[in-house]
C-alpha cells in the first residue's frame, strides 16, 4: 500500500510537469502557426534588405555608398542591417520565399519562448507566466513580419533577462554576455540604442541605490558600470564603427516620415492586438502602485517603453516586454498556486513546438508556388515580367512603397525605395506629391527624365498619364500599371 501511494505522489509531479510542457508547447507554437497559416511574403521593406544582402555576397564587401538609387547613386549610405542581410540573401537562394517564413516563424518561437522563461524567473506560477507570455506575444502580432526587429525583440529579452537575475543575486559573471548580445545586435538591427538605454538605466539605479535603500539591489555600480561600458565598445564591433551612430540620429530625428509610413504612425487602436498593447500598460502601472514602485527601474523601464511605443507603433513590443516584467512580479493569492515548471519540461515544450511549426508547413500548404501567388496578389509581379520580357530600360520612376521590391526584382535604379533616412524628407515629400497629382506633379525631374514608370493602378498619378502625351500605357493589370516613354522624333 505505501509503495502504491509513494508512486502516485512521485507520477503527479511528473504529470503535472507534463501537461504544463504540453501547454507551454501550445504558447511557444501559435504565433509561428500563425505565421505559417497567414504567411506574409509582400513585405515591402524586405525587398531592399534581400537586394543588399545578394550585393555583399557578391562583393565581399559592405556598401558605403548609395548603389540602389538613380537620383542620389554615390551619396554616402551604410547598409548597417548588414548581417541580416546576408542571412536573408543566404534563406532565399537556399529556400526561395519560405525561407523568409522560415525567419518569421523560427524567430516567434525564440521570442516566446525567451519571453517566457524571463516571465517565469519573475513569476513562480507556471499558469500566470504562461498566460502573460501569451497576451505579451499577442500584443506583437504585427510585429511578425520578416524584418531585422525580430531580432530586437529577442536581443531586448535576454537583456532584460540577465539584468534582472544579475540585481536579484548579484552574480556578475553572466553579464558577460552583454557586450556579446550587442556586438552581434549592432550589426543585425540599429534599434540596439534601445537596449543602450534600457541599460543606461539600469546603470542609473545602481549609482542612485548607493543613497536611496528603496533603490539598492544586489548589483553594485562597480560591477554595472564596467560591463556597461564593455558592451557600448562591442557595438563598434562592426563595419561602420562609430558612424553607425550617426545613423542612428539621422533616423531618430527625420520627423518628416512620421506621418507617411504606416509602421512609424502612433497605434491607432483598430484592433484587439492594438488595445492589448494598452492593457497590459494600464495593469503594469496598477501593479507599480500598488506595490510602491513608482521609482524604480521597473518603472523608468515602463516609461521608456511607453514614450516610444505610443510614438511609433513599430516600436509596441518595447512596451511588451517592459510591461510584462512589471505584471510578473504579482504574487497571487490563493489555496495552491501551479507549480513552476521544471527545466526538463522546457526542453520538452521548446521540442514540440519546433516539431509543430515544421509540421505546420505541411499543414498550411506553405510552398513557393502558394506564396508565389499571394506575392502577386500585393506586388507587381507580373508588370516586372512585362518589363524583363519587353527589355525596357530606365530610368524608372515609381512609388515609395513598391521601390524595395522593384530594385530587387528589376535590378535597376529606383527613384525611391523604403529607406527613408537615405532619402530624407524633402525627397520623399517630391515623390509623394508627384503620385497624388498634385498641382506640381508634371514638374518632377525624376518623372520627367523617366524611360518607364511603375506604379499602383488606382493612384492619381496614373490617371493622369493616361492623358499625357510623354508616355504611352505599355501594361496593366489589376493591381499595376507600366508606362512607357514616347520617343521624341
Amino acid at each position: 500500500m505505501e509503495n502504491a501511494e509513494t508512486k502516485s505522489t512521485a507520477a503527479s509531479p511528473r504529470a503535472t510537469a507534463g501537461m504544463q510542457a504540453f501547454l507551454l508547447a501550445i504558447v511557444l507554437a501559435a504565433p509561428a502557426l500563425r505565421c505559417l497559416q497567414h504567411p506574409y511574403v509582400t513585405d515591402n521593406d524586405i525587398w531592399w534588405h534581400l537586394a543588399t544582402g545578394d550585393w555583399i555576397r557578391a562583393h565581399h564587401a559592405v556598401p558605403h555608398v548609395e548603389i540602389f538609387s538613380r537620383g542620389i547613386a554615390g551619396s554616402p549610405w551604410h547598409a548597417y542591417s548588414w548581417l541580416f542581410e546576408l542571412l536573408v540573401s543566404f534563406l532565399f537562394s537556399a529556400l526561395g520565399l519560405r525561407g523568409m517564413v522560415l525567419l518569421t516563424a523560427g524567430l516567434t518561437v525564440a521570442i516566446a519562448a525567451a519571453l517566457f522563461l524571463m516571465i517565469h524567473r519573475i513569476q513562480p506560477d507556471f499558469s500566470v507566466a504562461a498566460v502573460l507570455t501569451f497576451v505579451a506575444g499577442f500584443s506583437m502580432i504585427h510585429m511578425e513580419t520578416p524584418r531585422p526587429w525580430l531580432f530586437s525583440i529577442l536581443a531586448l529579452v535576454l537583456e532584460v533577462d540577465l539584468l534582472l537575475r544579475s540585481r536579484r543575486d548579484g552574480k556578475a559573471a553572466r553579464l558577460l554576455w552583454l557586450p556579446v548580445i550587442f556586438a552581434v545586435w549592432a550589426n543585425v538591427h540599429i534599434q540596439f540604442l534601445d537596449g543602450l538605454v534600457v541599460l543606461f538605466l539600469a546603470c542609473v539605479e545602481s549609482i542612485a541605490g548607493l543613497r536611496v535603500e528603496s533603490l539598492r539591489t544586489k548589483l553594485r555600480p562597480a560591477v554595472l558600470i564596467p560591463f556597461s561600458v564593455a558592451t557600448l565598445l562591442a557595438t563598434l564591433v562592426n563595419p561602420y564603427g562609430w558612424r553607425l551612430y550617426q545613423d542612428a540620429f539621422a533616423l531618430s530625428t527625420q520627423s518628416g516620415v512620421m506621418s507617411k509610413i504606416g509602421e512609424l504612425q502612433a497605434i491607432p487602436f483598430r484592433d484587439a492586438i492594438d488595445f492589448s498593447a494598452l492593457g497590459l500598460l494600464l495593469v503594469a502601472t496598477v501593479v507599480l502602485t500598488s506595490q510602491g514602485k513608482l521609482i524604480s527601474l521597473e518603472a523608468a523601464w515602463l516609461g521608456f517603453a511607453a514614450l516610444v511605443a505610443f510614438r511609433s507603433q513599430r516600436d509596441v513590443w518595447v512596451l511588451a516586454i517592459m510591461a510584462s516584467v512589471a505584471i510578473a512580479s504579482v504574487r497571487f493569492e490563493r489555496k495552491k498556486e501551479t507549480a513552476p515548471l521544471p527545466g526538463w519540461g522546457g526542453v520538452v515544450a521548446l521540442g514540440m513546438a519546433v516539431l509543430a511549426m515544421v509540421a505546420g508547413f505541411g499543414l498550411f500548404d506553405v510552398s513557393n508556388a502558394k506564396l508565389g501567388q499571394l506575392q502577386a496578389k500585393e506586388l507587381p509581379v507580373h508588370a516586372v515580367e512585362f518589363v524583363e520580357q519587353s527589355h525596357l530600360a530606365g530610368p524608372l520612376y515609381n512609388d515609395f512603397g513598391w521601390g524595395g521590391y522593384l530594385l530587387w526584382s528589376l535590378r535597376q535604379p529606383v527613384a525611391i525605395d523604403g529607406r527613408a533616412a537615405l532619402y530624407g524628407d524633402q525627397r520623399i515629400d517630391r515623390s509623394v506629391s508627384t503620385w497624388e497629382g498634385r498641382p506640381n506633379w508634371a514638374s518632377d525631374p525624376q518623372l520627367q527624365s523617366a524611360g518607364m514608370v511603375v506604379g499602383p493602378v488606382n493612384s492619381p498619378l496614373t490617371q493622369l498619364l493616361r492623358t499625357d502625351g510623354r508616355f504611352r500605357l505599355g501594361y496593366e493589370d489589376k493591381l499595376a500599371v507600366v508606362f512607357v516613354a514616347v520617343s521624341k522624333p
